[in-house]
């Protein structure tokens, strides 16, 4: 991996738009591969974290190819990580979905809880909140949108949980859409499938981990 282009991992544990993401990824400046190998993972100067669908299958399958210690052992090393969508969800305490609670991998106290909305899921692009000292929307302006596709999210966040810089959107009600936090960054929308605002999101990320 070359010095000028940050080498990522995106995680296969059998959930998300790995292909899409780690496209997206190239395009905006990275040498980004695909892969369950957890030394690969450890070492990479990033690591994407993705996910579509239940938070309970998605941390059955990062758990069995020890994702959850990965991103442990990353962010004991203040080595940078980005989750996306459900792959932001699972880095809570837990998520409560269809009346059943799964543990996530607890890097934020916090639960992940269905929104309180007229029409779900929310689909289709957003806009966000971002605050004025974030890097990862640096350049991107408050009326661009983003690709949301989910019905469950962090609706408020926990006090013990510090004070990182939270990006918020509405959708029947206020929500987390991406948090900035040392080493940890994450995303409820796709930035992969956001278009140039997604792509510029990306890019930043890439200045975060160079």
């Amino acid at each position: 991996m070359s010095a000028a282009r940050p080498g990522v991992v995106v995680l296969d544990y059998g959930s998300g738009n790995l292909r899409s993401a780690s496209r997206a990824l190239q395009r905006a400046g990275a040498d980004a591969v695909v892969t369950a190998d957890a030394d690969a993972a450890l070492k990479a100067d990033g690591l994407v974290v993705p996910g579509v669908g239940a938070f309970a299958a998605c941390m059955q399958g990062l758990r069995a190819v020890r994702g959850d210690e990965i991103i442990a052992k990353r962010l004991a090393g203040s080595r940078p990580v980005l989750g996306i969508c459900v792959g932001m969800q699972v880095l809570f305490t837990e998520g409560f979905e269809h009346g059943d609670r799964t543990a996530g991998c607890g890097a934020w106290p916090g639960v992940v809880d269905r929104l309180e909305a007229p029409v779900l899921p929310h689909m289709g692009w957003n806009t966000v909140s971002a605050p004025p000292a974030s890097r990862l929307f640096a350049g991107i302006g408050p009326q661009e949108r983003f690709y949301f596709v989910h019905s469950y999210a962090v609706r408020s966040w926990p006090a013990e949980a510090g004070q990182p810089l939270l990006t918020w959107a509405v959708h029947g009600q206020p929500f987390v859409a991406a948090v900035e936090d040392g080493p940890l960054c994450a995303t409820q929308f796709h930035p992969e499938k956001s278009g140039d605002a997604g792509a510029a999101l990306l890019a930043n990320w890439l200045e975060l981990i160079r």
